[in-house]
């Protein structure tokens, strides 16, 4: 914008230019070179004087024309590096409290996209603190949105290894990548990998094919967004009812929601289906079984459970944890 009021304020005064008188050289026309002189002098409130407009139209011209182009040039250099210093300021000043809390069980999410959004509101929604997720995203205006939410987000490429460790990988717990590209995915996923041997990586590709490719890249968990939506296009196509209970399922809040939780006393040795809970998995030494495999026939300690149950919380299916349950791995 700075640079149209520019070259259209020098169209102006050189084809006004008859109007114009140059004082260091009298009865020479303005030269396009004089035009875009007199206009960066003006524009930027120099005003030498040596060339000054003559006739009464240039005159009228620089009152109603070039005067407002010399504000609207001021406002938008002044005010856009202002917006960019006020800017880097909050993002410098987030990543600096966040650094000096030093905190080392934190989720670092690369991408601020749709995915990346609804990742990090699932993740608040169920108890996560947002000071201690940390954005990363290539371009300035996503990261604007996450300071707005009151993320600490960086700028940079998340393929790099500086930008990762300012972000604090080789500490995270657990890494979610959502960039649109594939190939960008598996890159970040390999340097988080290397920078953090133990932090659990959930990634998103949009292809089917590309996921083997992911989890030899180092990721734990593999999700196909393009897959994803496919799925539930030919279900709520083919039951319109089973789409909508399968869109229930994965909005948070409202309805039924999925939810993992821990196994507590009273319920160790009991059958999976007598559960208030809708149980349709049981994980026991970190391996998933489906409620009716013969091994989990009967609930032991230690075991923790997949459910479908209301996403609001009732007297029969409390949150482990709210009301001082005890949990069936603890001690009595």
């Amino acid at each position: 914008m700075a640079a149209a009021i520019l070259f259209g304020t020098v169209l102006l005064v050189y084809l006004d230019r008859e109007g114009y008188r140059d004082n260091a050289h009298p009865g020479r026309d303005l030269t396009l070179l004089d035009a875009f002189y007199y206009t960066t002098v003006t524009l930027s409130t120099t005003g030498y004087g040596d060339i000054a407009p003559e006739s009464e139209q240039a005159r009228l011209v620089n009152a109603l024309v070039i005067t407002p182009a010399r504000i609207a040039f001021l406002v938008l250099l002044i005010g856009t590096t202002l917006e960019v210093l006020a800017s880097q300021g909050r993002e410098m000043f987030r990543v600096s409290r966040w650094r000096n809390k030093k905190m080392d069980q934190h989720v670092v999410v690369v991408g601020y996209g749709t995915k990346g959004r609804s990742a990090i509101d699932t993740l608040v929604s169920n108890g996560y603190d947002r000071r201690s997720i940390v954005v990363v995203d290539p371009e300035p205006v996503p990261v604007e949105e996450a300071n707005r939410d009151r993320l600490v987000a960086i700028v940079g490429d998340a393929t790099r290894r500086g930008v990762l460790r300012q972000a604090g990988v080789e500490k995270a717990t657990h890494v979610i990548i959502t960039t649109d590209r594939d190939d960008s995915n598996v890159l970040v996923t390999l340097t988080v990998r290397q920078i953090n041997p133990d932090a659990w990586i959930v990634a998103s590709v949009r292809e089917q094919e590309n996921v083997p490719l992911m989890r030899q890249s180092g990721a734990n968990s593999v999700i196909t967004s393009s897959d994803a939506v496919g799925r539930l296009l030919g279900l709520s196509s083919m039951s319109p009812m089973l789409g909508s209970v399968m869109e229930d399922l994965m909005t948070y809040g409202e309805g039924l929601e999925v939810a993992e939780r821990d196994l507590l006393v009273a319920e160790v040795g009991k059958q999976p289906q007598r559960l208030p809970d809708q149980v349709i998995a049981v994980i026991r030494d970190e391996k998933v079984y489906r409620y009716f495999d013969p091994v989990v026939s009967l609930l032991a300690r230690g075991d923790r459970l997949i459910v479908v149950r209301p996403a609001k919380e009732l007297p029969w299916a409390p949150r482990p944890g709210t009301h001082g349950e005890e949990l069936a791995d603890e001690d009595d």
